[in-house]
Parts: C-alpha cells; structure tokens; sequence
C-alpha cells in the first residue's frame, strides 16, 4: 500500500515536516509494511522555505535586514544551488510575528527588509526568485521593498519618502534610474493564498489592516494612499496591475512585484508542490493525507488541502485531512477532492493542551484512519 502524506504546518504548533512524521509514526502501528511518503507542504505562508528545502535538499542562507519598523533582524532565505532558485519568505524579514501587538503599526510598516533579501539573492547568481508573501506585518504596497531595490519614491520637494504606506500619499515622482540592473535577469513568481485586489473593500488595506494596527480611520486614508501610490505607478511603467488577483497579498507587496518585477502570481502551493514533486509522489498511491491547523470554508481560497486535493483528483486518488479544528463550512471541501475530515482533539481540551500534544494526536488520529480502512476494505 502507498500512502502520501501532504500536509500544511500547524501554525504555533508543528512544522509540516513534523505534521508528516507523527502522522507516518501512526499509520506505521497498523501498516507496518506500507509504502509511506512523506511530502511536507505549505501554501505561501510560513513554513514555505522550509517544505521546498526539505524536499529539494537545498540550503539555508542568512541576511541581517531591517525588518518591518527598522529594527535589524536576521533573516533566512533558501537556496536551490543546481537550479540557481532563491525561495524567500518575506514574513522573515517583514512578518507580523517580528513585531509584538501593541507595536503593530500598518501605517508606518514597511517591507525594505524583504527588498534586502532579493539583493541578497542576486547576489548569490539567482537566475529565479520566488517570494511566498503570507504573514506580513506591511501595508505598503511593496514600497519599501522597491526602494531597497533601487526605485527612489520622492515627494513634492524631491526627498525619499520615509517608510511605510501612509507616507505613499506625498508621493510626486518615481524615478527609476537607480533600480538594480540585475533584476531584468531574473523571472520572479509570487507564492500566496490570497487573491485580493490592491484597493477597495477586498484589497489589502480594507481586509489585512485591521490585523496589523490600523483603525477604521487608517484603513481609508492607507487605501487612498497606495490608490495614489498604483496611480504614479501605471504613469512611469505604463501598466496598471493594481486590480489583478494577488495585488493586495502581503499588504500589497504582490502589486509592487507584478509591476516593478513582472512576477508571475501563483498560488503557493502550487508552486510548492512543484518543487516538492507531489503529483510524482501521487501517481499511483492508493492513499493521499494532508491537513493543517483549521479546516473550514477558506480552505477553498487556495491553502494547502484545496491544492492537494486538486492533484490527487487528477490522478484518482481518495484525500483524507486531518486538522486542528474543523470550522465553519468545511464539509464544502467535499465537492473538490476532500472526501473525509477528522479533527485533532480526542476530548475537551484547550488550544494551548492541543498544541503541546500535537504530535501523540496526530498519530493516534492516524491510526484511527488506518483501523476503519483496514476494516472497510475486507
């Protein structure tokens, strides 16, 4: 018997890779002598570089930067050697885990230190660079990322703007003459799990700025700046991305990159699995497991059981997810691939009883599925 096993991170309690040992370890009590294989995935978010580096057997790479309100922290990054391929998390260098709730300032936030990170790509030869957005602390539309990378953003007296995406609102001029020459040499992708608009009530200043600071206030003069930000941009590059899919990712870091950096936008873990080789792995198998932390309707958004499913459909396969929690509307994943659900907790017990006993319910949850196939295929 082959069995896949493909999930997410459970966010502040596993990594994936650690999702896939405890859920191996039970089904190895059952099926001692099955084919089991091990695919650690991510959709974009946390857990990304590490996924693609298991699987790939690439490398670590670390960069001091400033991370999202100027403090210096140091940042990892991977590193696929044969194909010259960086995979960078822009939450190591701008995430909201960096900076403690009652500092989380969406206004004045910024992604210079992502910026740092490609720098530090090309410099390592990256032919390819794919940035997995999730997690940021930012609402800057990818302004300071740019600025990083050479774009001077300057106001009506012809002086840099300072950080962050309230600021974009003095924008006067772009000019282009310092962007890193290097950056024409590489394609770009983007890897996220969402696919809002720039502005508006679904771009990310409406939807993700709240999460990062910002009051009801902040929310309306942040959209009218990167509204204002979008404008200049189309004037000095001659096309307008701003209400492409993906744009407000990441507080608008997705904009900056489609239209200062042509990146392509995919859903993370389509481009994980990709790199991971996982419809390789499913070919053939009589069994695919994925899960992650919850489980409900915004799977369907494109996190990592939805993207699992899609490839196991293709090849037949039946998909199993086991979750932290099952939401609300998760029984609607059963008409894309999903074809059964099982919560993590064995009784009553707190988030935090649940974390610190991830991996021994994993396992028995794992199990649990190999005793009723067991007894549903005599």
């Amino acid at each position: 018997m082959k069995i896949v096993i493909a999930p997410d991170s459970f966010k502040d309690s596993l990594s994936a890779q650690d999702v896939a040992d405890a859920i191996a370890q039970g089904l190895a009590q059952v099926w001692p002598q099955a084919q089991l294989i091990k695919c650690p995935m991510a959709d974009g978010g946390e857990g990304t570089v590490a996924s693609v580096l298991a699987a790939c057997n690439g490398e670590w790479r670390r960069t001091r930067v400033r991370g999202p309100l100027g403090v210096a922290v140091e940042a990892r990054w991977g590193w696929l050697a044969e194909s010259r391929t960086a995979i960078i998390e822009m939450a190591e260098a701008s995430g909201l885990q960096l900076v403690p709730p009652e500092q989380r300032d969406a206004c004045s936030s910024s992604t210079y230190g992502t910026g740092e990170l490609i720098r530090a790509a090309l410099d390592e030869g990256a032919g390819r660079v794919i940035l997995a957005i999730g997690g940021s602390a930012t609402n800057d539309a990818g302004a300071g990322a740019m600025q990083a990378l050479g774009v001077a953003l300057l106001d009506v007296h012809n002086q840099p703007l300072p950080p962050g995406g309230l600021a974009l609102a003095n924008l006067s001029r772009i000019d282009l003459g310092g962007l890193d020459p290097r950056l024409a040499q590489v394609s770009f992708e983007i890897a996220a799990d969402v696919d809002n608009p720039l502005c508006g009530p679904h771009g990310a200043s409406a939807v993700f700025g709240p999460q990062k600071g910002a009051s009801a206030l902040q929310v309306r003069e942040l959209d009218r700046a990167l509204g204002h930000f979008a404008e200049h941009c189309a004037q000095a590059l001659n096309k307008d991305v701003r209400d492409e899919p993906g744009s407000g990712a990441a507080g608008g870091l997705g904009f900056a990159a489609k239209a200062f950096l042509g990146a392509q936008f995919r859903t993370g873990v389509e481009v994980v699995a990709q790199l991971t080789g996982l419809a390789a792995a499913i070919n053939g198998a009589d069994l695919v497991i994925t899960g992650e932390g919850r489980f409900d309707a915004q799977t369907l958004r494109g996190k990592t059981p939805f993207g699992v499913a899609r490839i196991a459909r293709q090849h037949g396969v039946p998909v199993l997810v086991i979750a932290g929690t099952l939401g609300e509307g998760y029984q609607a994943l059963y008409e894309h691939g999903i074809d059964a659900a099982f919560a993590l907790a064995s009784g009553p017990m707190t988030l935090q009883e649940a974390c610190a006993d991830a991996p021994r319910l994993l396992s028995e949850r794992a199990q649990d599925i190999a005793r009723l196939w067991r007894v549903a295929a005599r």
